[in-house]
């Protein structure tokens, strides 16, 4: 996921109990990891410190730092996990640094790392689509199958690798409780290279007497307006477009993802090539349920393809 770094040393993690009863099995998906398949009395949302939304997939390059926020309506206890592009898992909380604790109040904001809290999130390859896991309980969850503390002042070292085998972990978990009384909820953020820069050196020039002259009249130079991005490929299965851009690939790829989320489309995988940025979407309503679309930038010419099904 990220370099952890401590910057200061803090209590131990408390204890877990295990309490309640359950009547149905979490439902396992691709794009959210594990969901509660019921009805349930708390609710609770995740996001990065790029994107309050909670819907979007922003950017972040390795070096630079990220902050995640959770919000349950109820008195919950939180427990965020990341799994990263190859299925590396990390358990961001609880972790030693904030002395175990991972107890949340109803309708209250909680930012980690907070300020002070003896560590920072540092983005690093693997470059891709990473996903932070959040799962609110009413009462505190065993995790001692999943991950472990080997010392007081550290994060965990987590048993399982990859999203299915959290999933599936996670569901015996949350089994013994009741039903209603656990919920989740999945953000999403990208790795990706940071474009390199160099700035060039400052030449001085030698001074010069300059001789009285008159001013040529200034033509300012013409403005390059943005492109026009087409919304044609709402009523047909299938449509591309080639045209010259000046922005980014994940500029255009944003402006098609917005078009599609104007439709009603969820994003379920995003993936990132060396020249390409191609996005699934489903919906549960209107003529098409799913949708691809494959944004290339090669030379300054931009393809764009959106199929529907």
């Amino acid at each position: 996921m990220r370099k952890l770094i401590p910057l200061t040393l803090m209590t131990a993690l408390s204890s877990m109990a295990l309490t309640g009863t359950a009547s149905a099995a979490p439902r396992i998906t691709a794009q959210s990891i594990i969901v509660n398949p019921v009805q349930t009395n708390v609710n609770v949302s995740v996001w990065t410190d790029r994107d309050p939304s909670g819907n979007a997939v922003p950017n972040y390059a390795p070096g630079e730092k990220i902050q995640l926020y959770v919000r349950a309506d109820r008195d919950a206890y939180v427990y965020l996990f990341n799994v990263d592009p190859q299925g590396q898992v990390d358990m961001i909380l609880p972790n030693g640094y904030t002395g175990g604790s991972n107890f949340v109040k109803a309708n209250t904001t909680k930012v980690f790392p907070q300020p002070g809290a003896g560590f920072t999130f540092d983005i690093a390859a693997p470059y891709g689509l990473n996903k932070v896991l959040a799962v609110a309980s009413t009462t505190q969850l065993n995790m001692n199958d999943i991950a472990t503390f080997r010392t007081q002042n550290s994060f965990a070292n987590v048993n399982v690798q990859g999203q299915q085998q959290l999933a599936q972990a996670l569901s015996i978990v949350v089994n013994p409780v009741p039903q209603n009384t656990w919920t989740s909820d999945t953000a999403y953020y990208n790795v990706v290279a940071r474009s390199t820069y160099v700035q060039p050196a400052p030449v001085r020039p030698a001074p010069v007497r300059p001789a009285p002259v008159r001013p040529a009249p200034v033509r300012p130079a013409p403005v390059r307006p943005a492109p026009v991005y087409s919304d044609q490929w709402i009523t047909v299965p299938s449509w591309n477009a080639t045209f010259t851009s000046q922005y980014s690939l994940q500029n255009v790829h944003e402006q098609y993802a917005n078009q599609l989320r104007a439709q009603g489309y969820r994003l379920v995988t995003i993936r990132e090539y060396s020249n390409t940025l191609r996005s699934e979407w489903t919906r549960g309503y209107g003529n098409y349920s799913r949708a691809v679309l494959d944004v290339r930038y090669v030379s300054g010419q931009v393809t764009v393809n959106i199929t529907q099904r």
